[in-house]
C-alpha cells in the first residue's frame, strides 16, 4: 500500500537538492532569508537602526560584529551582501592564512575592476594577528572591499586600533527568553512537528540555551530525532538533553568582566550578588587560587583596617582551599567572599599607599633625620647619629612627639581613617597622639 504521507516524486536533481536540505543541521535550515527575520537585534536591523539605515541608503560601511555566540552575526553578513547587492566572500580566520587573505583581496581587486563590490566577513577575526589585521587597511580604505568582521571578544584588546578607526563597532545582544522562544516556534513551523515538551520544559530548554541562538536549535534538533512515548518535564529534559557550558575563556574578556563584577558587588556590600558572580566563576572553571588572589587584594585594598579580619578570614580560605582543593575547599572561598561582603569598607590604606609612594618617589633620595639613625660606630657617633633621640617607652603614656620626617620634607597625612568599623578606633588614637604631638610632653 502506498505511502500516505509521502512526497510526490520527483526528478533526480531536485530530488538530490532535496536530500542535501534535510541532511542539513537545523540551524543551517532555519537561517534567515531577509534581514527582517534576524531574530533578536531589532537595535541594529530595524529601520532606525545601523544596518537599517545603511540598507535603505544602499551604502555599507565596514563594521566589526561583536557578541556573543549564535547571536547572528554570520547570517547578517551574508544578508546584508544580499540586500545591497554585493558580492559575498566568506573566510574564517580560524581556517585562513596570509595566501588566503592575498587571493581574497585579489579576486576583490579584479572584480572592482569589472564594477563589482565585494562584501568580505571575517569570521573570529579577532584570532588574526596585527600584521594580518594591518593587512586588510589598503584594500578597506580604497574599498575594494567592504570590511565585515565577526567576533566574540572585546575589540578594544582583539583588534588593531587602525583598524578599528575604519570600521563601526556594533553591538549585538545575546538572545533573551522572548527571541528564544520565537526561534522554537520558528523550528516547529519549519518542521511541522511540535516539540515534545511540556510548558515547564519549554522554558527550561530556553534558559539551558544561555541566550545562544544555535545551541537551541541543536538542542531541538536532538529532541526531534527521538520518538518519545510523552512530552518531557523538566528532569526529564535534563536527563535527556547537555547543558549548555557557560561562556568563559580564562585568558579573555569574560574573564575580566566577572572579577570586575566580582570585586564591586563586594566593594558595595552586595553578598548575594558577590556570590553569584563567583558562582559564576567557578561552576565554569575557573582556577579557585585566582578568585581567593582577588579576595585577598580585596581585603586589603577596599576592607583595610576597617575589619582587620578580613585579610586574616582571605589567607584561611586559601590555606583551606590548599588543604582540602575542590570541591570541598570552595566552601572557604565562599566564607571569604562573604566576610569581605559584610564587612565595613574602608580605601584609607590604599589611598595612604598611593600618597605615600608618590611623595618617596618624588623625595626618595633624602636622609632621615640624624636623631633616629643607629650609631654602631664611634664615627657615627661623633657626626651626631643617634644624637637627641627620645625612647618612647621613657615619655609619659609611651609617646614621645619627636619629629621622624627627613629635613626638607614637611609632614605629611597619607593616611585618613574612615568612621567605620575598627578603623574608627584607629582614627581616635590617631587623633589623641596629634594632639599630644602639638603639645609634646616636657623632656
Amino acid at each position: 500500500m502506498a505511502d500516505l504521507f509521502a512526497p510526490p516524486p520527483a526528478d533526480g536533481a531536485a530530488a538530490s537538492a532535496a536530500h542535501h536540505a534535510e541532511q542539513q543541521p537545523l540551524a543551517e535550515r532555519l537561517r534567515p532569508a531577509a534581514l527582517a527575520e534576524i531574530i533578536g537585534q531589532d537595535h541594529l536591523t530595524g529601520a532606525q537602526g545601523a544596518i537599517g539605515r545603511m540598507v535603505a541608503a544602499g551604502k555599507l560601511s565596514s563594521m566589526i560584529l561583536w557578541g556573543p555566540p549564535g547571536t547572528g552575526k554570520t547570517s547578517i553578513a551574508r544578508l546584508l551582501a544580499d540586500a545591497v547587492g554585493m558580492r559575498y566572500v566568506s573566510i574564517s580566520a580560524v581556517f585562513s592564512g596570509v595566501g588566503d587573505l592575498r587571493k581574497a583581496f585579489a579576486e576583490a581587486d579584479a572584480m572592482a575592476a569589472l564594477g563589482r563590490r565585494t562584501l568580505l566577513f571575517v569570521d573570529e577575526i579577532h584570532r588574526f594577528n596585527r600584521a594580518q589585521q594591518d593587512g586588510f587597511l589598503p584594500y578597506v580604505e580604497r574599498g575594494a572591499v567592504t570590511l565585515i568582521g565577526a567576533t566574540t571578544e572585546n575589540p578594544s584588546f582583539a583588534l588593531n586600533a587602525a583598524l578599528l578607526s575604519r570600521a563601526q563597532v556594533l553591538i549585538l545582544h545575546r538572545l533573551d527568553a522572548g527571541a528564544l522562544a520565537a526561534l522554537l516556534a520558528r523550528a516547529e513551523m519549519a518542521t511541522g512537528v511540535p516539540l515534545p515538551l511540556t510548558g515547564p520544559a519549554r522554558e527550561a530548554l530556553i534558559a539551558s540555551a544561555d541566550g545562544d541562538g544555535r545551541f537551541l536549535l541543536n538542542q531541538v534538533e536532538m529532541l526531534f530525532d527521538v520518538s518519545l512515548p510523552a512530552p518531557l518535564d523538566p528532569a526529564g529534559l535534563s536527563a535527556f538533553l547537555m547543558r549548555r557550558m557557560a561562556v568563559y575563556d580564562k585568558d579573555r574578556d569574560g574573564h575580566y568582566n566577572l572579577i570586575s563584577a566580582l570585586h564591586k558587588s563586594l566593594r558595595g556590600s552586595d553578598p548575594q550578588a558577590a556570590l553569584y558572580y563567583l558562582a559564576r566563576m567557578l561552576v565554569a572553571g575557573e582556577d579557585p587560587l585566582f578568585v581567593l588572589r582577588r579576595l585577598v587584594r580585596f581585603a586589603s585594598e577596599d576592607i583595610g583596617l576597617a575589619d582587620p579580619q578580613a585579610l586574616i578570614q582571605c589567607l584561611a580560605a586559601k590555606d583551606a582551599y590548599d588543604f582540602l582543593g575542590s570541591p570541598e575547599g570552595e566552601l572557604a572561598i565562599v566564607q571569604a567572599a562573604l566576610y569581605c561582603a559584610t564587612a565595613p569598607k574602608s580605601n584609607a590604606a590604599y589611598r595612604a599607599q598611593k600618597a605615600a609612594f608618590g611623595v618617596a618617589r618624588d623625595t626618595g633620595s633624602l636622609a632621615p633625620p640624624p636623631h633616629i639613625l643607629n650609631a654602631p660606630t664611634r664615627l657615627m657617633k661623633d657626626i651626631g647619629y643617634g644624637e637627641g633621640y627620645a625612647y618612647d617607652h621613657d615619655a609619659p603614656d609611651g609617646f614621645s612627639g619627636a619629629d621622624y620626617w627627613p629635613a626638607g620634607v614637611a609632614r605629611q597625612t597619607f593616611y585618613t581613617p574612615v568612621e567605620r568599623g575598627f578603623e574608627r578606633e584607629v582614627r581616635r588614637r590617631m587623633e589623641w597622639w596629634d594632639k599630644r604631638r602639638q603639645h609634646p610632653p616636657e623632656p
